[in-house]
């Protein structure tokens, strides 16, 4: 041991020594610093107060006189040697102070930095980990890359084909040329000019002016016919009493052969005759048309091609558009007549067609009689007319009959005459010719259309007929055929229908003719779009809302509201943030056209357009997604199962992950449009928000967004309507759309718990605030009730999710009409929607946790605290309900809230959610 030399304490380490000094000198400088002044300043106060105010020290003194004593001389000097010194320390100390505080903002400054590098560090591992998760998944697949077919074009050179053995014999397999319409072409038409034809300046004006007005706005029409798929002629329906007459066969097939893209047999090309009247002429009957198809409305047996030619329906609308308003409401289903009839019989077929070769049609009808029911079929409707059992109207005999072909029951009356009559009608007849020969006539697809658009359902007497496009219609779903044999059973079987199938055929007729027959341009697209479906190539998909972005300054730092986002020790999503994922799109281009051609065509909204994705599309067993087909699925736990905490790391369900966007509409609320997207952060498998900004106005130039970690996308509008909040935009990249208002106040987890019950119920609207409609007894009419009720109809789309799919639907399917009043009265956009998913799905929105309401602290005074905005809500859903013709929304008393929500559990188990 050694002492040392300061007289420490001998033996131990030298950094004990070192830190005892330390100690030391610290003690006497903290001693110096704070308690000497203090004593100091005590002590000479002390004097100058014992020696009074004449005899101070240090105090104001005239001349100083006590100062210049020598004996309190030391003490002055002392005095101001402490002062100065004091005055220094304090000095010192202030700055030291603001060194702290600069050192303190940048250590605060350090730590963001070192968060924000670590969220982006988690986010790249994150990126990365998906990414060889897919590539994964990717490489199980075992499929090989594909790339498109090759655009083949034509070659005006080709030699070309045999003819067919017969003029029967044209299926689309031997005379149609599957080179020039690739799965990939797109399936563009080329249409004729008039003046390519000698004839065309005889077809029927309004035909004509209709026929090139629909071919304007048909995307399908290209004006090059070198990339062209299908040629289309209109070839009538000619003018009555035209002079000179329709050329004689030969000289009719010498034109057709001399059409610029004919190539000697007419392939590809589709001759086309739109008929205004109940007879047309068919002066096609006779003409060999090669390999070009026909579609009209009248064929003989002889004449018809099946799966080649096509039956149309008659131009009933040439120019004018109907007035859905003034089509009758489909309920009540049962009206004044139980059924109707008006016609009057012609005898022979012998006459109808005079450019048919007569001895031959004549053997041929000698051969093979018509079967007549007819006789029995005025006796069995008499008979039931007579017994009044039911209110029925049969009429046999017309004052003013219509032109018709032999053996076909002629129309009676005008147009507006027939129409009242059906309008008062539950079941309307049609009689099909006697003769089993005329496979369709245009006699017997007026009484059909005219029968749908009026309401009444129409009952075929006669299965030997075809309706317009039979091949895709499924026309038993919208009318009754009846063999003739069974008249007498007719009654029986009409009144045994019940209510709810009736309606269910009625608006499955009132679907079909304004999807199908209800103006030009549907008969015209109609007519393509059969052709396409048969040649199995896609539609066109349907165009989307070009999102023209707002530049906007994103510079605030979101935080979290503790109210809105806190939820305990659960949490609501990954443990680790997923990056942006963009919904996979158009997957089943095909399909549609392939395998799923029925549903196509006979659900809305028909098979016109190709949709990125639907809430339709078939779901996988969940075997598939652990044999084979796991592609994109989280299972949770993979595949065990689990309460909270594994149910919140994966989402599960029966369909691949996903994300969805917030599309949030906002008019000049800048503070409560901020407050809003900061509550969005932190919000799981957000993908993106739309903010649809409603106002000519722009944002301010000095307006900060938040930095919520994710996109805000703000969109110009055209102009300030309600409707903006469903256009399809572009920018909306996922299947699932939260919309929301910019004043609702929604919890993280009531987002996450709507989210998860929304992909399980992917076809409806599922949300928060429920609504539902109301009879009003001394009306007669509807009512919007925004009242507490056990029972709701209507999910309101300020705070609800739904697919994009009905954001197309909504923007170019839904009836004009309903988007005008919307602007009109700047609401019930809400109303629309939740009508329009109604109607296409027969199925009532979802409503989720027991919130009914939102309330926004500072908000200004919302629209619906209005009195005039309840009338007008009362006033639109009437009118909707004219325009469909039916009440479409449909009550539920079903209200859904979380799994083990009050379910006692373990203490290692936790809640899927712990407040809902």
């Amino acid at each position: 041991m050694q002492r040392n030399g300061g007289g420490g304490v001998a033996g131990g380490q030298p950094w004990v020594l070192r830190r005892i000094r330390l100690t030391w000198l610290s003690f006497m400088l903290f001693f110096i610093l704070v308690f000497f002044p203090l004593i100091a300043t005590y002590y000479l106060t002390t004097i100058d107060e014992a020696v009074g105010p004449d005899k101070r020290l240090f105090g104001p003194r005239p001349g100083g006189e006590l100062c210049e004593a020598k004996h309190v001389q030391d003490l002055c000097r002392i005095r101001e040697s402490v002062s100065e010194e004091l005055l220094q320390l304090e000095a010192k100390r202030q700055e030291l102070n603001g060194e702290i505080a600069r050192l303190n903002l940048r250590i605060e400054a350090c730590k963001r930095s070192i968060d924000s590098a670590k969220q982006d560090l988690l986010q790249l591992k994150n990126v990365i980990s998906q990414t060889e998760h897919s590539y994964k998944e990717l490489m199980a697949q075992n499929q090989p890359k594909l790339s498109l077919p090759v655009r083949l074009l034509p070659d005006k050179d080709d030699p070309p084909l045999p003819p067919p053995k017969s003029p029967r014999a044209c299926r689309l397999r031997s005379c149609f040329d599957y080179a020039r319409c690739p799965l990939t072409s797109g399936f563009p038409v080329y249409v004729y000019d008039r003046g390519a034809y000698a004839w065309a300046e005889r077809i029927d004006p309004l035909v004509r002016q209709a026929f090139e007005a629909a071919v304007k706005t048909n995307i399908y029409v290209t004006a090059d016919p070198s990339v062209a798929c299908l040629y289309l002629v209109l070839v009538g329906e000619l003018q009555e009493n035209a002079s000179p007459p329709p050329p004689p066969p030969a000289e009719l097939e010498k034109q057709l052969k001399a059409l610029p893209y004919w190539r000697a047999d007419g392939r590809n090309h589709l001759l086309l005759h739109l008929s205004r009247q109940s007879v047309t002429q068919n002066f096609l009957y006779n003409v060999s048309t090669g390999r070009a198809a026909v579609a009209q409305a009248t064929f003989l047996e002889r004449q018809y091609r099946e799966g080649f030619d096509l039956v149309v329906s008659p131009l009933v609308h040439a120019l004018s558009e109907p007035n859905f308003l003034e089509i009758p409401p489909q309920v009540p289903v049962k009206r004044k007549y139980l059924f109707t009839f008006q016609g009057e019989r012609l005898e022979s077929l012998r006459s109808s067609l005079q450019e048919a070769p007569p001895q031959s049609f004549e053997e041929e009808i000698e051969r093979d009689p018509p079967a007549d029911y007819d006789d029995r079929i005025i006796g069995t409707l008499k008979a039931v007319a007579d017994s009044r059992l039911d209110q029925v109207l049969v009429e046999f005999t017309c004052k003013a009959p219509r032109a018709s072909l032999p053996t076909e029951w002629a129309l009676c009356g005008e147009r507006d005459e027939r129409l009242g009559v059906l309008k008062v009608s539950t079941f309307a007849l049609v009689i099909v010719p006697g003769d089993g020969q005329l496979v369709a006539s245009a006699g017997c697809g007026m009484r059909l259309f005219e029968a749908l658009e009026a309401g009444a359902i129409p009952v075929v007497l006669g299965d030997h007929s075809q309706a317009a496009v039979h091949q895709h219609i499924r026309w038993s779903e919208a009318a009754i055929v009846v063999p003739k044999p069974r008249i007498t059973e007719l009654h029986f079987l009409l009144r045994s229908l019940s209510d709810s199938d009736l309606l269910n055929m009625r608006r499955q007729g009132r679907f079909l003719w304004e999807a199908y027959f209800s103006t030009a341009e549907s008969v015209l697209s109609t007519v393509l779009a059969s052709v396409r479906t048969s040649l199995q190539v896609p539609a066109a998909p349907i165009r989307e809302e070009h999102a023209r972005e707002i530049p906007h300054k994103a510079g605030k730092l979101a935080g979290t509201d503790a109210n809105l986002a806190d939820n305990g020790d659960l949490d609501l999503g990954p443990v680790e943030t997923e990056p942006p994922y963009a919904s996979p799109r158009f997957l089943r281009n095909f399909t549609y056209t392939a395998s799923d051609v029925y549903r196509a065509w006979n659900r809305a909204p028909g098979p016109f357009h190709l949709f990125p994705h639907t809430p339709l599309d078939p779901v996988l067993p969940s075997e598939a997604k652990f044999l084979g087909s796991g592609t994109g699925f989280r299972p949770i736990g993979g595949g065990t199962g689990g309460s909270g905490k594994e149910f919140q790391a994966a989402l599960g369900g029966n369909v691949p992950r996903e994300q969805f966007t917030v599309v949030m509409l906002t008019y000049e609320r800048e503070e409560v449009l901020m407050n809003s997207l900061e509550r969005l952060n932190g919000l799981p498998y957000l993908n993106k928000v739309v903010v649809v900004w409603n106002s000519p106005k722009p944002p301010s130039d000095d307006l900060l967004w938040p930095d919520i970690g994710l996109p805000i996308v703000v969109v110009h509008t055209e102009k300030n309507s309600l409707n903006n909040r469903f256009l399809p935009w572009d920018a909306v990249e996922t299947e699932a759309i939260l919309s929301i208002d910019d004043d609702a106040h929604l919890r993280h987890d009531e987002i996450m718990f709507g989210f998860r019950v929304w992909r399980e119920a992917r076809d409806r609207i599922v949300g928060f605030p429920g609504r539902f409609h109301a009879w009003d007894l001394n009306h007669q009419s509807w009512l919007y009730n925004s009242n507490y009720s056990c029972e709701l109809s209507m999910v309101l789309t300020g705070a609800a999710f739904f697919h994009k799919y009905y954001a197309y639907l909504y923007s170019y399917v839904m009836p004009m009409a309903i988007r005008d009043m919307v602007d009109e009265y700047i609401n019930c956009e809400d109303i629309a929607m939740n009508f329009l998913v109604s109607h296409i799905t027969r199925k009532p929105p979802i409503k989720v946790t027991s919130r009914w309401t939102f309330r926004c602290p500072g908000c200004p005074q919302a629209l619906s605290h209005d009195d005039s905005h309840f009338h007008e809500r009362h006033k639109c859903i009437n009118f909707f309900v004219k325009v469909y013709g039916y009440m479409p929304l449909l009550y539920t008393q079903f209200r859904v809230d979380s799994v083990l929500f009050k379910t006692r559990l373990p203490h290692d188990k936790t809640k899927c959610f712990k407040f809902i």
